[in-house]
């Protein structure tokens, strides 16, 4: 039974003013109005909470799900015929018949990867297989390095632009002269004259998609993974042509063969074979660069030397002292250098350094400034920097000789 309006106490005295009744019941009507609308705040944040379980449910009931399932199989499809499709699953290497349905039969062809449940029936079909170190490779953001950041090496980045640059931007001039397009480039000469940096230009010039990589990364411990790593490298390679693959210190895999028994030796070989096949083999490489950079060259396979793989074989010299008067300049463009400076004076006291040490000198020779507690570059600091480069003594011995 529900009260009626006899039975509700009344929230002011009998035989009290009609006004103070109605002020009272309507101080009663905005508590309760206060209340209701607190309850009804308590109940959306009861509404959301519910909801964020019941999300979380879902979630948990979807994973229980996928849990109770049975595994599926990576497979290959070897032939489509009209039975279906022969696949070959991956690990037993073991080859089965099944059906196909024909919405999946047209996406289907020999070599797709596929995967299959216990009784083989194709499930879904996979993306092709790429070693994911071979995809990081791809250089996303171009260096910060120009043409102009380059001194002293005109005849050679001349020579690199004609084989990766040219056939990219202007293929057509190969076609009317009737020849092909220079393929690789191997860049050649002591550590620190520009041949990475060359590279790094490349890259940033050319709207092509730039993979670098090392030598020293597609050598590994298990057989077989560094040729595997190789072919996905020029996969990625063709999937986003047309592209260039920079390979630093390419004697890591491409040194001359031996007969010698060892593992790691033999390991090394076969990677080299592989590069050799991607290089120059029965598959068509496409529009794709090769530039390769060693500080050995001596060391290298004759093999991997021959036209063909590199068509353009160009050695990167220690700058002459025109070269390193231009390197100077370039690398104090920045800095704040006193009048007294002699870059021909400098270049010709700094016979036999590489563009590394010229710009060693001028990162010490700023530091020497910061030392003396000075904003300016001087002469003597330039000296006492080349004096140090050529020490190679500590820090501290120097600033006491020059002090």
């Amino acid at each position: 039974m529900t009260d009626t309006v006899d039975d509700v106490e009344m929230p002011y005295e009998e035989g009290a003013p009609q006004q103070e009744q109605i002020e009272t019941l309507q101080e009663e009507l905005d508590a309760l109005e206060r209340e209701n609308e607190e309850m009804r705040d308590k109940l959306l944040d009861a509404n959301a909470e519910n909801n964020k379980y019941q999300q979380k449910l879902e979630r948990l009931s979807h994973e229980n799900k996928k849990l109770k399932q049975s595994p599926l199989f990576v497979a290959t499809v070897q032939e489509l015929n009209e039975n279906g499709a022969i696949i070959k699953q991956h690990g037993n290497n073991q080859e089965a018949l099944t059906e196909v349905t024909p919405e999946m039969r047209e996406g289907l062809e020999p070599g797709s990867r596929v995967a299959v449940n216990n009784s083989l029936s194709v499930v879904k079909q996979l993306d092709d297989e790429a070693d994911v170190r071979a995809r990081v490779m791809q250089v996303e953001e171009s260096p910060d390095v120009g043409y102009e950041d380059i001194g002293g090496l005109d005849d050679q980045l001349r020579e690199v632009r004609e084989t990766v640059e040219l056939p990219m931007e202007n293929p057509d001039i190969f076609d009317d002269v009737g020849i092909r397009p220079p393929s690789g480039v191997l860049l050649h000469g002591p550590p620190g004259t520009g041949k990475t940096m060359m590279a790094k230009a490349v890259a940033a010039q050319t709207d092509a998609t730039f993979i670098k990589m090392a030598g020293s990364e597609l050598v590994h411990k298990f057989i077989g993974e560094g040729a595997k790593l190789v072919r996905d490298l020029f996969q990625v390679a063709r999937d986003h042509e047309p592209a260039v693959v920079f390979i630093d210190e390419i004697d890591a895999i491409a040194s001359k063969r031996t007969d010698s028994k060892t593992s790691g030796d033999a390991e090394v070989q076969r990677t080299m074979m592989q590069l050799l096949s991607e290089m120059d083999g029965f598959d068509e490489r496409g529009d794709i660069r090769i530039i390769a950079a060693t500080n050995r060259f001596d060391m290298l396979d004759r093999a991997i030397l021959r036209p063909g793989r590199f068509d353009r074989l160009i050695e990167v010299p220690k700058p002459n002292e025109e070269g390193r008067e231009l390197i100077f300049e370039i690398h104090t463009r920045n800095m704040n250098v006193a009048d007294d400076v002699d870059f021909a004076r400098l270049a010709e006291e700094t016979n036999e350094l590489s563009g590394a040490d010229v710009k060693a000198i001028c990162t010490e020779a700023g530091m020497y400034a910061i030392r003396n507690d000075r904003t300016q570059v001087t002469m003597d600091d330039f000296r006492h920097a080349r004096d140090k480069l050529q020490r190679d003594e500590p820090d501290g011995e120097v600033s006491k000789t020059f002090a």
